[in-house]
């Protein structure tokens, strides 16, 4: 960095919210727990990490939760006879001993790693970065203004940096994608989450041919994210530079991939967010300590990525401090242990496949014949895969087709909208309303077999529904899915409620899924309670009784509210079954409001991985 930076921070994007709590203090001590002032030599601490994992740098590259380190502005670390190696060692360690369990895949440099880009303060850096080199880590650096002490671009020709982080020293890594000729420029691609991403790493200005040869890069890897590594571009939360800017108009714009970027140079650090050509949100993050104590001290920023919760959570972090904390640390040090503030503590909301589907998609999967449903103990399976016309054929070949019943004139509607992982490509649309009531459902016909059947050795019933955003609990709470008719009181059960249904399957004033039935064995009901699940979204809900308990499973995990008694098979008086609908006293009170995939009705209790959504 030239001069300094002094514009304000911005808003968080989502400030400590949804925070994992990555950084464990403990754990951390452990990055230099032996350290003093005075930190083991580069060859003791290789030794060191090499123990503290001997099973190797291997990132789980299938775990959808993974950790991109970065590493900014070390360039006081290093300027002429001013030599500190210590905090950066620190800081690689740190990569080694808890890359296994932060599942850290990468890390990037953003460049200024010396002050003047002098021969012996590239070899001590260089030094430095042999910890990676030993263990095949994959990493990248780019050169930033003071590494080449020349406002030139990537045409400049032989310097110290490229002697020391040229091609040459990464031939060979399993990262390595290739570089530019010139060599100022590389690209590293690594496997994360099941699928293969790329850090591009650009020089600090780049020449014609640069940019040719980074659009080239980004043409041979069409489908791979992007994120974009350069010294500058971010000035600070609302501005890019006038190089920046040109960067961005010149490569990042076009470019659907580059979804994040990450720069050094200015301070404080900050970020912003541009819309690209194709519409979509690209994350400009700047990030630089040198104006901090100890210059610094290569103080990593971690970010970690977690596709299922579609969020990467960011930290700031110096594992060189914290490894002195034993020691006692000064009044700057434990003000710089940890940074916390909204532009070095944040969260970044993604719907990664969203947002890679303009270059990306996910391949929707095909329908699956109702044949490939049809296992073992299939007692009745429905799909709805066109419009209702008249009855519903019990696909399982058992006879317990469907009827259509109107309420108030309503009837039931068809969409093509289904489940991602529903076996059929179809569902029907309820629109039941309370008070007045109307709206249409099914029931099975008279004499069906599912009328009767009681389930002794057990059973699994599954259904795929969404509700609408306006779903309202005043109006549409407890719309059954499924449901046996036949009340408690007729049965001869009437502990508790006797006017309640048989069993049911219904969404709750959450909504959230409710299975209450009263089994065999019991006088009184048996409820499992599901948690809240979210309007505009599908979800597979399962009940499995395996001969003694129930469990009730949401998108194939176990709801916690699942009773331990003992409960064997169903009650039944003979009477139908509906979808979409209940009853409350022998008669319709209550009509799903919603859609409603694939139901399944199998006697026999169900591993979920037998489950339609498997």
């Amino acid at each position: 960095m030239c001069t300094s930076h002094d514009h304000a921070q911005g808003e968080a994007e989502q400030a400590g919210a949804g925070r994992r709590g990555f950084l464990r203090a403990t754990a951390l001590l452990g990055a230099a727990a032996t350290a003093g002032v005075a930190l083991p030599t580069v060859a003791e601490a290789s030794t060191a990490a090499t123990s503290a994992t001997s099973a190797g740098w291997r990132p789980n590259a299938d775990s959808r939760r993974f950790t991109l380190a970065v590493m900014p502005d070390t360039q006081y670390l290093f300027d002429g006879p001013s030599i500190n190696p210590a905090p950066i060692e620190a800081s690689l360690r740190y990569l080694l001993e808890h890359g296994r369990d932060e599942n850290i895949v990468f890390l990037s440099h953003l460049g200024d790693l010396t002050e003047n880009g002098a021969k012996e303060e590239f070899a001590a850096i260089g030094k430095a970065f042999e910890l990676l080199d030993r263990r095949g880590v994959g990493y990248s650096v780019l050169a930033g203004n003071h590494d080449v002490k020349s406002s030139t671009n990537d045409q400049r020709g032989a310097t110290p940096y490229l002697d020391t982080f040229g091609p040459r020293r990464f031939q060979g890594k399993s990262t390595f994608g290739g570089a530019s000729s010139d060599g100022y420029n590389s690209y590293h691609l690594f496997k994360a989450a099941g699928r293969e991403w790329m850090v591009l790493a650009l020089d600090w200005r780049l020449s014609a041919q640069g940019y040719t040869w980074a659009k080239d890069v980004l043409a041979r890897h069409p489908k791979t994210p992007v994120i974009l590594t350069t010294h500058e571009l971010v000035v600070d939360d609302d501005a890019l530079s006038s190089y920046g800017q040109q960067l961005w108009d010149q490569l990042i714009k076009d470019h659907d991939q580059i979804f994040l970027t990450l720069n050094g140079h200015y301070w404080p650090a900050g970020r912003a967010v541009r819309k690209n050509a194709a519409g979509n949100d690209v994350h400009l993050h700047l990030t630089n300590y040198q104006n901090h104590y100890f210059g610094g001290a290569a103080m990593i920023r971690l970010y970690h990525f977690d596709l299922d919760r579609d969020v990467i959570d960011v930290e700031t972090v110096s594992p060189w401090i914290l490894g002195r904390a034993a020691k006692g640390l000064n009044e700057l040090e434990r003000q710089e242990i940890e940074l916390s503030g909204d532009a070095d503590r944040f969260s970044v909301d993604i719907d990664f496949a969203d947002r890679f589907s303009g270059f990306s998609p996910l391949p929707a999967r095909p329908a699956r014949p109702a044949s490939k449903m049809l296992i073992r103990g299939t007692a009745a399976y429905w799909r709805f895969d066109s419009p209702v016309s008249g009855t519903v054929r019990d696909l399982s070949g058992r006879g317990n087709d469907l009827t259509v019943v109107s309420v108030g004139g309503g009837t039931l509607g068809w969409s093509a909208d289904h489940h991602p992982d529903q076996p059929g490509h179809g569902s029907l649309e309820f629109t039941g309303f309370k008070s007045p009531l109307r709206g249409a459902y099914l029931r099975t016909v008279d004499g069906a077999p599912l009328n009767s059947a009681t389930f002794r050795n057990g059973y699994t019933i599954e259904a795929f529904y969404r509700v609408p955003e306006d779903w309202d609990a005043s109006h549409n709470a407890w719309g059954g899915l499924i449901s046996r008719t036949g009340t408690g009181g007729a049965a001869g059960k009437t502990e508790g409620d006797p006017d309640e249904p048989l069993a049911t399957l219904s969404l709750s004033d959450g909504p959230g899924p409710q299975w209450a039935v009263r089994p065999l064995n019991q006088e009184g009901i048996a409820t499992n309670w599901g948690d809240e699940t979210a309007r505009e979204t599908w979800w597979h809900v399962a009940v499995v009784n395996d001969g003694r308990h129930t469990t009730l499973y949401v998108q194939g995990c176990p709801v916690a509210r699942n009773p331990h008694a003992t409960a064997i098979g169903l009650t039944s008086v003979g009477l139908p079954w509906l979808l979409g609908g209940y009853e409350y006293g022998g008669r319709i009170d209550q009509i799903h409001y919603g859609r409603l995939g694939d139901v399944r009705v199998v006697e026999r209790a169900l591993p979920v991985t037998s489950f339609m959504n498997h």
